[in-house]
């Protein structure tokens, strides 16, 4: 069997594969929905709705537990991984995005007083809701199932 026909072979990864651009994916529909306008740069941006690290990990622990069992080591490794992601996406990024918001606003107040100089805006859009990190979640676990 080559290289290339054991990589799409595997099921688990197939499972983060399909989490990842399924959710990506949404992101582009939801901001359809909710704003009215195709913006398909969102299917590579971070933040949104749902979580795409969340669909990946979540869906990479669920196959695993499927493919080797939820009492073996390599479950037990997987969720510690993607509890360590979803906390990290709803908690630090989230907060990045918050203080990047912040500090874009101050320097935009501090441009418009006469204070001039360039910068190049922050990225805002970083973390995640808890709830679009369960979305995500859920997401990726439905995925597994379906695919394993």
């Amino acid at each position: 069997m080559s290289f290339f026909q054991e990589l799409f072979s595997n099921r688990v990864l197939m499972v983060a594969v399909a989490g990842w651009f399924s959710a990506q994916a949404l992101k582009v529909v939801f901001t359809y929905l909710l704003e009215r306008r195709w913006d398909f740069g969102r299917f590579f941006g971070l933040g949104g709705m749902p979580s795409s690290h969340s669909s990946v990990v979540c869906g990479v622990a669920a196959a695993v537990g499927i493919q080797k069992g939820f009492y073996s080591v390599e479950f037990a490794i997987a969720f510690v991984v993607a509890c360590v992601v979803m906390t990290d996406a709803a908690g630090v990024r989230r907060a990045a995005g918050r203080q990047a918001a912040l500090l874009n606003k101050l320097v935009q107040d501090m441009i418009a007083s006469g204070q001039g100089f360039t910068y190049e805006r922050l990225k805002e859009l970083l973390g995640h809701t808890p709830f679009e990190v369960l979305m995500g979640a859920l997401l990726g676990g439905l995925l597994a199932v379906l695919i394993m």
